[in-house]
Formats: structure tokens, C-alpha cells, sequence
């Protein structure tokens, strides 16, 4: 016999009221939400004091579980800083170790920049070098103090031409070959150059120690007037060094003089230029003429004045036969 499709609670009337209560109860409940619904539709606003005094009610509450899921979180991710440190501090000791390379190479770059723009003012100056050529070699385990530039007679270079770089003379040209020459450095024994102090006319000789040295030997002895600090530039004295090119500063003094160290130095040199000459420009200036030149008068050539001479002696009588 197959089951009844309805089941009853039972005999009991509790139970037979308790499901009437419930039935009556969500039916009421469904007619007061439709009827509320219809309401908040027809009138959103009608409920807004009510929803403002939930909104105070319930406040509190909800402030203290902000605050609680705050903390959670703020823990969490400590948790999880802590728990990544150690790879986050390698990664930035990784990047401050680039950042540093970074900048060493700029600043690297920017004095190459420097000293390329000084250099470029010197092949604007005038007069123009003769070349320009790069420091390639130098003696420095030799008692003699030579260097080597990538420049040769193929480029005009000749012995006894001046080189420079952009902080002061060099030294000189000593041997040149076709494509190279090598230069007598300041520090050599057997250099020497006249000099002046930039300040005044205090001149001195520039003698090389093969020691990266200069001995300052005044011309004039007495009262030594030369101080530490004072900076001495070519005098253009012999003809060779044009005047006015730096040449060292004096670190002490001595009885006769001082001893001076080298502006330029060649160990930070990279670039050097080979200058002409001085003397054939000193040549050239004195040879030209002066405005408005007043011609000598032309001496007048002395006559020449005949120089009497004494009568012939008379001829002897004949003798008498």
C-alpha cells in the first residue's frame, strides 16, 4: 500500500498550532515586506530616519570590526614583510651596487667631456697646432724622463716643436719619426725652460729632476721673492715655448729658488697638441712693417779728393867728353 501524499503533524493540537503559527507568521511577513517594498518604490526617502538611527545603532559595532580586520591586515603584512626581507635586501644591496657603477660611469663621462672641450679650445687657439695627437707611451722605469705621441713628420710634426695639453706645457719634441715622434718631458735631466712667475716679472730656469720635479733657478739671485703657491708660465725667452703657457707650481722653496711641481702631468694626460715654433712667429712679427715707416736719407757718397804728387827729380846733365 503506497504512503499517504500528505503527512500530518500528529494527533497533538501543540504541534498542529505551532505549524499554523508558522504558516501565519511568514505570511504576514511577506505582506509586510511587499508592503514595505512598495512603499521604499512609491517613496525612497521614507525610510531614511530609520536607516540613519540602524546606521547610529550599529556604528560602534561596526567601527570595532574595522578596526579589527585593520590590524589583521597590518599583521598579516608584517608577517609577510618580515617573511620577504631577506630577499627585498638583496634585491636593493643588487640595485645600490648598479646605482653606484651608474654613477662613477657619469662622472667618468663627464670629465672625458671636460677634457675634450678644453682640448677642442686648444685647436681653436691661435696660432693653430700643428697636430693633435694622443700620449701613447712614456719611459717610466728609465733615469731619462720621454714620452711617445701618435704623431709624426707625415703630420708636420719637427724636433724642437712644443707639446701641451689643456692643463699646461708638456714638453718638447725630441725625435720624430713618420707616424710617431717622442718628446722630452719637463721632469728630464737635460730640460730646461725659462720661465716667469704669472704674477710679475720674476724669471727663473725650469730644470727637470728626473724625479716628476722641476728645480726653479732664479736668474737674478739675492732675496728670494718666490713663494709657495705661485704658479710659473713660459717666459717665451729662447725663442722655442710661446709665452704664457703653465707650467708648474712651486710646493717649497730653496735658497736659490724653489722646487716646483708639474701642472700638466703626463700619467693624467690623454690628448696633447704639437705647437709650432715660437720664434718663427716672433720672426714673422718683427719682420713686418711698422705704420707709417720714415725713410733714412741716403748719405751722400764722399768724393774722392786728388792726392798731390811731388815733382819728377831733374834729369842728370850728359857728361863732357
Amino acid at each position: 500500500m503506497a504512503p499517504p501524499t500528505t503527512r500530518r503533524s500528529g494527533f497533538s493540537r501543540r504541534a498542529q498550532y505551532g505549524v499554523f503559527t508558522g504558516y501565519v507568521l511568514a505570511g504576514s511577513g511577506a505582506l509586510v515586506g511587499a508592503i514595505l517594498l512598495g512603499i521604499s518604490l512609491v517613496h525612497p526617502s521614507a525610510f531614511a530616519g530609520l536607516r540613519s538611527s540602524a546606521s547610529d545603532v550599529t556604528e560602534p559595532v561596526a567601527q570595532a570590526t574595522a578596526a579589527g580586520r585593520t590590524e589583521r591586515q597590518g599583521l598579516i603584512e608584517t608577517v609577510s614583510a618580515y617573511i620577504a626581507a631577506g630577499s627585498k635586501n638583496a634585491e636593493l644591496r643588487q640595485e645600490l651596487k648598479i646605482a653606484r657603477v651608474r654613477l662613477a660611469e657619469a662622472r667618468a663621462i663627464r670629465v672625458e667631456n671636460d677634457r675634450l672641450k678644453a682640448m677642442l679650445g686648444l685647436v681653436n687657439e691661435d696660432p693653430h697646432p700643428i697636430a693633435t695627437a694622443r700620449l701613447i707611451g712614456s719611459t717610466a722605469s728609465s733615469t731619462r724622463r720621454f714620452a711617445y705621441i701618435s704623431a709624426g713628420r707625415e703630420q708636420g710634426v719637427l724636433p724642437g716643436m712644443p707639446v701641451r695639453s689643456p692643463t699646461g706645457l708638456v714638453g718638447r719634441v725630441f725625435e720624430a719619426g713618420r707616424h710617431s715622434a717622442r718628446v722630452l718631458l719637463l721632469t728630464d735631466s737635460e730640460s730646461m725652460v725659462p720661465v716667469r712667475r704669472s704674477t710679475d716679472n720674476v724669471v727663473a730656469f725650469a730644470e727637470g729632476r728626473a724625479d716628476g720635479t722641476l728645480r726653479l733657478r732664479l736668474i737674478n739671485l739675492g732675496i728670494n721673492p718666490i713663494k709657495t703657491g705661485d704658479v710659473f708660465v713660459t717666459s717665451g725667452a729662447g725663442g722655442l715655448f710661446r709665452p704664457g703657457i703653465a707650467v708648474a707650481v712651486v710646493s717649497r722653496t730653496t735658497r736659490d729658488g724653489g722646487i716646483a711641481r708639474v701642472l700638466s702631468d703626463p700619467i693624467a694626460t690623454s690628448f696633447v697638441v704639437v705647437d709650432p715654433v715660437w720664434h718663427v712667429e716672433a720672426a714673422k712679427l718683427l719682420a713686418a712693417p711698422s705704420p707709417g715707416p720714415t725713410t733714412p736719407a741716403k748719405r751722400a757718397k764722399p768724393k774722392s779728393v786728388p792726392v798731390p804728387t811731388a815733382p819728377a827729380a831733374p834729369a842728370p846733365a850728359p857728361a863732357a867728353q
